[in-house]
Parts: structure tokens; sequence; C-alpha cells
């Protein structure tokens, strides 16, 4: 970076955007930490809770930085709550972490930040932003720590998001950021990650939140025969490739979801190989630059690897995986993320 410049940092609370605001201020730029409130409800983990607020302020006070708290619950319930309980209602399984990055930090936060002169928005995602210098075309790199890497949550930036975004820790692993934090005492140092959806607390638990927002349908798991086996309280609780809290029979091999149907109230189970296919449909396909169809490499998890594959145009937004080597299904909802190495080249979502 080179030129003081005036950032806004978001910060959640957490060690990883303490220390990104702390390295913007130490390289002379001109940094305002600010706090999203975007959930109203009881949050007692991920980035939302009273105390995150409380931790980003002290932090900003440590650091001798303005520090300031936008209000965005009407954006988060319209563009992450609402269509979270939507998929769950369509049989669907939602990344409402990645729709929040979508909608709210990339876009909402952006255009406050632009309102009020702001040269850029930085946050403390474990991922790097890099130039082409041919053409200048920016993309979302992998951060150097592999482990932590966040580079999938972020796989729906285009060109105008990419512009003004800084990602001042993704050169640093986890251990160095907690170092920096240590060196400097900020409180939130030792401060471990978030793990969970913000507006998922952990006595309630996804079945206790959605309860209160949408009913559930009472189902049959039935194996690829059709045979019954059994029943679930919610079809819409149950996900692709789930093998957990069916309550089925114990005894023979492990059996998984392959399919779920909440209009006709079934859940399809069988063996792990069952879950194997050669291709996967994606809808709502964004790409960060120019559209890159052909040989890449396929992110289905945020935690997980790219594997090698091809992607073909299905016209308005749709395209096919097809895998090089048989891949478990990917569970509707879900997001892809496409890579080039370890540049992030576009995203979609599972059909």
């Amino acid at each position: 970076m080179t030129g003081a410049r005036r950032i806004m940092v978001a910060m959640s609370g957490g060690v990883d955007s303490s220390v990104a605001a702390a390295l913007l201020r130490d390289a002379g730029h001109d940094v305002v930490g600010v706090t999203l409130k975007l959930w109203g409800g009881e949050s007692d983990n991920g980035c939302c809770s009273i105390s995150d607020v409380n931790d980003a302020r002290r932090v900003a006070d440590h650091l001798g930085i303005e520090h300031h708290t936008f209000n965005f619950e009407d954006d988060f319930e319209a563009h992450v709550i609402a269509p979270y309980v939507a998929a769950h209602e369509a049989g669907r399984t939602p990344n409402p972490c990645i729709e929040c990055n979508r909608h709210i930090k990339f876009a909402r936060l952006a255009e406050r930040a632009d309102a009020l002169g702001f040269a850029s928005i930085a946050t403390g995602h474990h991922a790097r932003v890099v130039v082409d210098p041919r053409n200048g075309v920016r993309r979302i790199a992998r951060g150097v720590d592999v482990a932590k890497d966040q580079s999938y949550v972020l796989a729906m930036l285009d060109q105008r998001r990419l512009a003004g975004l800084e990602l001042p820790i993704g050169e640093l692993t986890k251990t160095r950021v907690r170092e920096i934090a240590a060196d400097i005492g900020l409180r939130t140092a030792q401060k471990p990650d978030s793990q969970d959806v913000c507006f998922i607390t952990s006595v309630e638990k996804r079945s206790g939140f959605l309860s209160n927002r949408m009913a559930f349908t009472p189902g049959t798991v039935v194996d690829s025969e059709g045979t019954e086996l059994g029943a679930v309280d919610s079809v819409e609780l149950v996900t692709i490739g789930q093998r957990r809290g069916l309550h089925l029979a114990g005894g023979g091999a492990p059996r998984y979801v392959l399919d779920t149907d909440v209009a006709a109230r079934t859940v399809t189970v069988g063996a792990r190989r069952d879950l194997l296919c050669s291709t996967t449909q994606v809808d709502g396909v964004v790409w960060s630059a120019e559209p890159s169809w052909g040989p890449l490499d396929v992110q289905t998890r945020a935690h997980g690897s790219a594997e090698s594959a091809r992607l073909d145009d299905d016209g308005d937004g749709c395209a096919t995986i097809t895998w090089d080597a048989p891949h478990l299904r990917v569970a509707p909802g879900q997001t892809v993320a496409f890579y080039l190495d370890d540049l992030v080249l576009g995203s979609g979502t599972a059909a």
C-alpha cells in the first residue's frame, strides 16, 4: 500500500480485525473502526453479541482510532434471515455467512463507506487481494495460512467490490496475528475464533431458531427402493450427506442422506458410494472478472479443498460442473467457489 488513505475497518470484536486495524494505522492511514449491529435477537456466538461490540470499541480506544456502530438490522433481516428461512422451507441448505458478505459487509457497508468519503474498506479475513500487473484486474487469493484460509467466503466479490478492499492480514499466519495482538496489548489477542452462525444460539440451535419462523414438515425415511426405515420430525432440517440424527435402527453399514423432498415428506438414505456423482448443477454464477469456462478447480466447503473439474455455461447464470473424479453430491443451496490455483475466479450455488 502506498500513500496515506482514509480506510474504514470492519471490526467484529475478534483478533483478526483488531490486528487489521492496527496494521493499517501503523502504515500511516487514517483508520476508522466500524462494528455492524446486524442481529437484534439473542446471540452467544458468532460476531453479533454485545460483548463483541464492546471488544471492538475497546480495541479502537486502545489503538487511538475512531469507532462507530452501524445498525443494519433491517438489511440483515431482508437479505440474510428471510432467505435463510425460505431456503430451509424449500429443502435447501443455505450459507448465511456468505449472504451476509454478499449483501451486507461488501455491499451495504461499502456503499456507506463511499458515501462517507472513505477510499477503502478493510476486514480481517484470511485472504489476499492480488492485482494483475498486465490489466489491473483484482482478484481474491488464498491466505498464506492455509488452515485459516477464507477465500471461499469471498468468492462472490466482483471488480466493483474488489476495487476498494484491503485484507491486511492475508499474508500472515494466525499464530503471527495473535503474536502481533499480544505485542501491542490488544484485549482480543487470545480470543477464540467465531465458529457458528451469529443468530443461532448454542441453546436454541438451528431447530429452535427455525421453529419460531416456519412450520416443520414431519417425514418418512426410506431407502432408494422406497422401504420405510424410520421418521424425522422435520424434513427441512435434514441435509444431503447427513449421517447422524436420523434415529435409524443400528447395525449394518452407515447410511447417509441422498435426497430430501419436502413436498413428498420423504428423506432418502443409502450408502456413501450412492452420494458420488459425475456432475453438479449450479445457478447464480458470478465472476470476479471475465468468465472462465473450461477446466478449473472447485471448492464446495469453507474448509474443504478444491478439486479438478470442468465448468460449462448453461446460460442465464446456470452452469454444469463435470468432475474429473466422482464427487460427493453437493447439498442444494451451498456455495461452490471456482479457482485457478490460489486465485478465486468466481462462484455459484448448487442447484
